[in-house]
């Protein structure tokens, strides 16, 4: 039974990567734009890393489809010595009939593409093809809440040549606009005639309520009739055009949205853990959580902090959130990722609690919740070699004059002796003869002391240098860098954790030479490179972590007969 099931684990794992591998390799197809009017053309391209294919066949889109002509280019990368090249074809298509078409799979080199949904609308009206230039400009939603992105898309008709132009920006107040992605370029035809188009997405961002207007955008340009030589030698004709102006009904916050909460409105949220917490951790030891939350409709700047409470019997510490925005061509995606590092400081259970983030749902139009749930791990005692903590000493106890002990005590009269009141009155006056000797011999020292700084010249004093950190807390500082992913705080505490034991260390070089464990060693060389030779410094941290886990193994000290120097002597001596 053992051995049926390992090979049985051994197939799937052969599977698994005949998988990859094969996923890997698969041909992709896209389109350049989802949506399209009826007379416009759209770029079907497809891609393969067998550079021996064949092109693939596009008759199956003749059913639906006008075919231009195909264009194929090869691509070639080499990137850390890895070789990479790509084939690539890309074909004009134009539609015959508006609704919603399928792209089929593709065979290309004996593998197929996946089907792709284009949306067919239609044919711009043919009102608006009245000249030479024309602008055709939509926004969604018309009614959107504040701080919702809506989707602006302008579109410039022009059936002449142009020899250069510019396109107004949408500027309005209380309106923040973002260009997305790269212009659009195809083939129109629109009432019969035909016309080049650029297409232009935008991101704004309603900052208030109420009405808000977006002006008519304007285009400036210059045209030459190629059928006129003479005009080789003229500035051009000047033509304009100018779009619509476009009112959006800003919606306030919902009255049901909890009531201090960050205003969030996207269409979609992703909120994850990228890394998975151990089961079980030692006392001290660091573990860190890494939540990403990415949001569609929304730059980073309006995604809320994100925030993991100490959970008790163990300290919490948030590295800087690390934050970017990036757009597909019509959705701006803010992300945010952070860091915690989760040190237990007792044994038993931890339950690290959960995190939860509020937004509002345009698509639904409804508050949805997103949340991460708690996570418990076992905490056992600190494992060996764990710098223990410092016991402070005992308080004196309060029986030092218990009648049992009588060490360093003066020996005391009876009081039933007849003698007492005349030992007392003698011990008396010895201890203030005693006081005042000492005083004398107290104030004669001062002066003495103060003569003797008068005659002296005077130099400079140079100020205390401070107590270096125990190597306890280097230790700790070092892991704790190890957890967050922060390689410059690693080696700075590395390097003030291996001097606190070896002074004379004084950069990674010296504490690299010292070492005897080879792990220490290469995770050392490992953060050379990575820090001042650009190496990849994937998994680096947890090496780190991993290999100065139980504490810097040093090379014993040479003896003084065993030192040499590193170079011969520039003057050895002759025979």
């Amino acid at each position: 039974m053992k051995r049926s099931g390992f090979v049985v684990a051994c197939l799937a794992w052969l599977l698994l990567v005949a998988a990859i591998a094969q996923a890997a390799g698969a041909p992709r197809a896209w389109l350049d734009r989802s949506t399209m009017r009826l007379g416009e053309t759209v770029t079907l391209n497809v891609e393969t890393s067998d550079t021996g294919a064949s092109a693939p066949d596009f008759a199956p889109l003749a059913q639906d489809f006008d075919l231009g002509a195909t264009q194929s280019s090869q691509q070639v990368s080499i990137v850390n010595g890895v070789r990479d090249a790509k084939m690539l074809w890309a074909v004009a298509l134009q539609p015959r009939h508006e609704g919603k078409l399928t792209i089929p799979p593709l065979t290309v080199g004996g593998a197929r593409t996946a089907p792709l949904e284009l949306e067919v609308q239609a044919a711009a009206p043919p009102a608006q093809a009245g000249g030479d230039v024309f602008f055709e400009v939509d926004a969604q939603p018309r009614n959107p809440y504040v701080q919702q992105q809506v989707r602006y898309t302008v579109k410039l008709y022009y059936a002449v040549d142009l020899t250069g132009g510019t396109i107004s920006e949408p500027k309005a107040s209380g309106l923040a606009a973002k260009h997305l992605g790269q212009d659009r370029q195809y083939v129109a035809t629109v009432a019969g005639r035909r016309y080049q188009v650029v297409e232009q997405h935008y991101a704004l961002t309603p900052e208030r309520s109420g009405t808000l207007q977006i002006p008519a955008l304007q285009f400036r340009g210059t045209t030459l009739d190629l059928r006129d030589p003479g005009s080789f030698f003229s500035r051009g004709r000047e033509v304009g055009a100018q779009s619509q102006a476009i009112t959006l009904e800003v919606r306030p916050q919902p009255a049901d949205w909890p009531a201090g909460a960050p205003w969030l409105p996207v269409a979609s949220l992703l909120l994850q853990d990228q890394s998975a917490l151990p089961s079980e951790v030692h006392v001290g030891d660091a573990v860190t959580r890494t939540v990403r939350m990415q949001a569609q409709g929304a730059g980073f700047e309006q995604l809320p902090e994100l925030q993991l409470h100490a959970p008790t019997g163990a300290d919490v510490y948030p590295d800087k959130s690390e934050t970017s925005t990036r757009d597909d061509g019509d959705w701006l995606y803010g992300q945010r990722i952070r860091k915690f590092a989760i040190v237990p400081n007792r044994t038993g259970s931890v339950s690290v609690p959960g995190v939860r983030v509020s937004w509002w749902n345009t698509q639904t139009d409804r508050l949805e919740t997103s949340e991460l749930p708690p996570q418990t791990i076992t905490v056992l005692p600190a494992a060996a070699g764990t710098p223990a903590a410092v016991t402070p000493p005992a308080a004196p106890a309060a029986a030092d004059a218990s009648a049992g002990s009588t060490a360093g005590v003066a020996p005391t009269a009876s009081a039933s002796s007849p003698y007492a009141p005349l030992l007392a009155d003698s011990q008396a006056r010895f201890w203030r003869l005693v006081a005042a000797l000492l005083a004398l011999g107290w104030l004669a020292t001062a002066l003495g002391w103060w003569w003797w700084m008068r005659r002296r010249p005077q130099r400079p004093i140079a100020p205390a240098a401070a107590a270096p950190a125990s190597a306890s807390a280097q230790r700790a500082a070092f892991l704790r860098a190890c957890a967050l992913g922060d390689l410059a705080g690693a080696e700075r505490a590395l390097v003030a954790w291996s001097r606190s034991e070896r002074s004379e260390v004084r950069n990674l070089g010296e504490l690299a030479q010292r070492l005897a464990d080879d792990a220490q060693g290469s995770a050392l060389a490992r953060l050379q490179r990575a820090r001042y030779a650009g190496a990849p410094a994937d998994g680096l941290a947890t090496q780190l972590q991993a290999a100065f886990q139980r504490g810097i193994a040093w090379l014993p000290a040479a003896s003084p007969q065993q030192r040499h120097d590193a170079l011969p002597a520039l003057y050895p001596p002759r025979d």
